[in-house]
């Protein structure tokens, strides 16, 4: 798997991030989703270097101009519900993309430090030939996206893989790396540390979709 990873450079995206993990700044939940839109355009300018073109003619007012346009057909999947405002600005750059949606949760039985992710509800175009992105904010142990991909199976085989992430752990970003074709990339904030007995990056930001949209029951 290749692995981009951007907080090694500096740049306005590291300026999201941290207001993401401030924990007086992420109380105001409109800023939190906002800052991972702004987080998932930036990314999404990034895999668009890697798409394929191809020569258009374009007629203005005045005559014509030649210019390159992506050719490939993309997919966009984004994780539930954490994954929606990542998806949101995503759309806002491949605003000709169709669109895909499952729903993915941990279950600790009797409230112990073990889970099982489980996954609910998908909805999805056919994915044969298409470059498809998965967008999914905290990759953590890699389990959830692990599902993902099983249950992305039976709606055809994608040109590419491409997965957009905001913040990941090492051991997320390795457990990917094993489970999914070598070709796929993925494109990331930044990779933490570690991860809490529960199975939350280190020192992370806390519950992305809680921050987002309210504490769940």
């Amino acid at each position: 798997m290749i692995v981009h990873q951007f907080d090694q450079t500096n740049s306005v995206l590291n300026t999201f991030l941290a207001e993401m993990r401030d924990i007086h700044i992420q109380k105001d939940p409109m800023r939190f989703r906002r800052n991972i839109e702004r987080i998932g355009e930036v990314l999404a300018y990034e895999v668009s270097q890697s798409l394929d073109y191809e020569e258009a003619e374009i007629t203005t007012p005045l005559g014509k101009k030649k210019t390159y346009l992506c050719s490939d057909q993309l997919v966009l999947c984004s994780v539930l519900r954490a994954g929606l405002p990542l998806h949101n600005g995503l759309l806002s750059f491949f605003d000709g993309a169709e669109n895909a949606f499952i729903s993915a949760y941990r279950h600790h039985p009797n409230n112990e430090d073990d889970f099982e992710v489980i996954v609910k509800y998908f909805a999805a175009p056919s994915l044969d030939g298409k470059i498809l992105i998965l967008t999914d904010p905290m990759l953590a142990t890699g389990k959830t996206l692990e599902n993902v991909l099983k249950a992305l199976k039976g709606h055809g085989t994608p040109k590419q893989i491409h997965i957009i992430s905001v913040i990941g752990s090492k051991m997320g970003v390795s457990k990917v790396a094993q489970v999914f074709p070598r070709d796929t990339q993925l494109w990331i904030a930044a990779v933490d540390e570690g991860l809490s007995s529960k199975g939350y990056i280190i020192p992370g930001l806390g519950d992305a979709g809680d921050l987002s949209y309210g504490v769940k029951l």
